[in-house]
């Protein structure tokens, strides 16, 4: 049974949270006043559709179903999870809270985006305490994974460790936050950097893009993929940590920040910053701009799942799980007679794609060569059998690239066993978007020994596995295009 979000209020983040639900399979229901709502959030839909599918080799579950509602009452009752991104205002919060309570289910995770009030105050005056936490987001939501659950000693254990089970199941990363505070634990870090970076604007040293300059090209890669301490664990060379804190802590006295200042909010002030602002961003839209952002977090995250670091390692565990989710076939007891075999569904990732605006060239082998893995695997020639030291390597490739596709589409590849018999391996994929039909790509392959790098042939179980499958892809149609050269008709 398809599970129910409800959103309630759909800004920018409210639209993340919607988007990140809905792509993961979930019904969404969104409530929000604002007669701009939809379109905001379709805007905020179509980015995700381009981007979020493409972190993952997998495909996502069906797409859920998305409303808007013109009542709360209509958007939470029979929610799972209901979480509210309204305004930043105390009084207004606690209000919408006893609104959703007067009709939710009491069991439903009710969570709050907020970034700086502490749980205890949002529970103040609810009907059920205990089920409201914070589950504080980061932007874009539908991309990056962390969430900061903070309860309190009112709150529903049970409800708590229910909501982190459902945000991992979506990917995305739960950091339970020890004893509530204000601003939590990132947004922490986040205002002791603004601060700094308006003294610095104010006292003419330096301009909002230079600042920005420092972070991008700097210290910001290295949190990216080690976070803070473990980047300061690798500055302190072979001796680690403890050296790293006795060189450079006396630095800690010296007057470089200040930390519990601000500069006041002038007039000035404020124009100097909207005009440097302008100068460095104003030529791209708002629009543009988080294209661009999804396009370098994509291609960053991606970097990190291939070294499984970081948030590529939640991003490799998920691919794990989605395989599962969608039925992937591993192995050949799992095919169903009759049929060829699916080797890849996934959607095309942003980085995949070239100045033309479609998945390059380099890409489709890229894609027929995962659905060769797969079909390796299927056969029994899986990280086990070829850490025993057989394998298959490719000896011809012949790709036809036949129509195009775009970031974000769904691919799909049916392969063709043509031959497998003794150390040979013939295979035939076809790629399609939908039915429409994208690329053939055609290898020979020869099982080889990895002790001796010579062609050998391979272990019992997975000749039979083999011949069991070309023997069942010999009833079948002959493809079009199979044992075609370049410029044969």
């Amino acid at each position: 049974m398809t599970q129910v979000a409800a959103i309630i209020g759909g800004g920018v983040i409210g639209g993340g949270w919607a988007a990140r639900f809905l792509l993961n399979g979930w019904d969404v229901r969104v409530f929000d006043p604002d007669p701009e709502a939809e379109r905001k959030i379709g805007e905020v839909l179509a980015n995700a559709r381009r981007s979020l599918p493409g972190l993952y080799e997998a495909p996502l579950p069906a797409e859920g179903r998305l409303s808007f509602h013109s009542e709360i009452s209509e958007a939470v009752t029979g929610a799972a999870w209901i979480q509210e991104s309204v305004p930043e205002q105390l009084a207004m919060k606690q209000k919408v809270y006893r609104a959703i309570q007067a009709h939710c289910d009491p069991a439903a995770v009710l969570g709050s985006s907020t970034s700086g009030f502490k749980p205890s105050e949002l529970q103040e005056a609810a009907l059920r305490p205990a089920q409201i936490m914070v589950c504080h987001p980061f932007n874009p939501v539908y991309l990056l994974p962390l969430i900061e659950v903070v309860p309190t000693e009112q709150s529903d254990i049970a409800i708590v460790a229910r909501a982190e089970d459902m945000l991992r199941q979506m990917g995305m990363y739960p950091l339970r936050v020890r004893k509530e505070i204000d601003a939590h634990i990132a947004d922490r870090f986040l205002e002791a950097v603004w601060r700094e970076a308006l003294w610095l604007i104010k006292d003419g040293i330096a301009t909002t893009e230079e600042i920005d300059n420092a972070i991008r090209y700097g210290f910001g890669i290295r949190w990216a993929q080690m976070g803070l301490f473990e980047t300061y664990r690798v500055a302190g060379g072979e001796a680690g940590m403890r050296h790293f804190m006795a060189q450079f802590g006396p630095a800690l006295k010296w007057p470089w920040t200040k930390l519990m200042d601000v500069p006041e909010f002038t007039d000035d002030l404020v124009d100097m910053i909207s005009d440097q602002s302008d100068a460095q961003s104003g030529m791209h839209s708002i629009r543009e701009l988080e294209r661009i952002r999804d396009n370098n977090l994509v291609g960053m995250m991606r970097a990190l799942k291939a070294q499984d670091w970081g948030a590529g390692a939640l991003l490799k565990g998920q691919d794990q799980h989605l395989s599962a989710q969608a039925g992937m076939v591993r192995h050949v007891a799992d095919l169903q007679a009759g049929g060829l075999t699916e080797t890849l569904r996934r959607a095309v990732p942003l980085d995949w794609t070239d100045y033309n605006g479609h998945m390059n060239e380099a890409r489709y082998l890229q894609a027929f060569g995962d659905a060769t893995d797969r079909f390796m695997e299927i056969v029994g020639c899986d990280a086990a059998y070829i850490a025993s030291g057989g394998s298959y390597f490719t000896a011809e490739t012949h790709i036809r690239h036949i129509d195009e596709v775009h970031a974000g589409k769904v691919i799909r590849v049916e392969t063709y066993c043509a031959e497998g018999v003794g150390k040979k391996m013939h295979l035939f994929h076809k790629m399609f978007e939908g039915d429409r039909l994208l690329a053939t790509g055609e290898h020979m392959l020869i099982h080889v020994s990895l002790e001796t790098r010579k062609a050998s042939a391979p272990s019992a179980q997975v000749a039979q596995n083999l011949e069991r499958i070309a023997t069942a892809h010999r009833a079948l149609a002959r493809p079009e295009g199979l044992g075609r050269s370049v410029g044969r008709k």
